[in-house]
């Protein structure tokens, strides 16, 4: 099992670029992952002993929430997230789920576009405090 403080460094790591675009750190900078490991599924990449990719997901009602995509630096844009994306498509469809779901914020248009190539849909925006907005997208499976 990797350490929590394998799981935060690459979380820091992944995110730091979004650290200054975005009014306040992106939520998975700030989050607990102490409760975060206890309560939420993490699957794992690693290569050579090294954490290079995770994905942490947790049930919500008839979809599976993605709550978190982290790559490791060096190894972005090699397909690792997209891996992950579809691991957890395929961990909702097993758990007979209707879809995944995810929340980025708005100010982060590369990632949109991203998850829109992967098939996600905007479902709404919302207005947080601090100039945030949250977009909700979600991939629907087909009955």
């Amino acid at each position: 099992m990797r350490s929590l403080g394998q799981i935060r460094a690459l979380t820091f790591a992944a995110y730091a670029k979004w650290v200054g675009v975005t009014p306040r750190p992106p939520r998975p900078v700030t989050a607990d992952y102490d409760r975060a490991f206890r309560d939420h599924r993490f699957d794992l990449l690693v290569e050579g002993g090294k954490l290079v990719a995770f994905i942490e997901t947790v049930a919500e009602g008839a979809e599976l929430l993605i709550v978190n995509v982290a790559v490791d630096l060096a190894r972005q844009r090699k397909g690792l997230g997209i891996r992950l994306m579809r691991h957890a498509e395929a961990v909702a469809r097993a758990a007979g789920l209707q879809g995944t779901r995810l929340t980025t914020n708005k100010l982060m248009a590369t990632n949109i576009v991203h998850y829109e190539r992967l098939g996600y849909t905007e479902e709404r925006e919302a207005d947080h405090s601090g100039g945030m907005v949250a977009v909700h997208m979600a991939l629907r499976f087909a009955p």
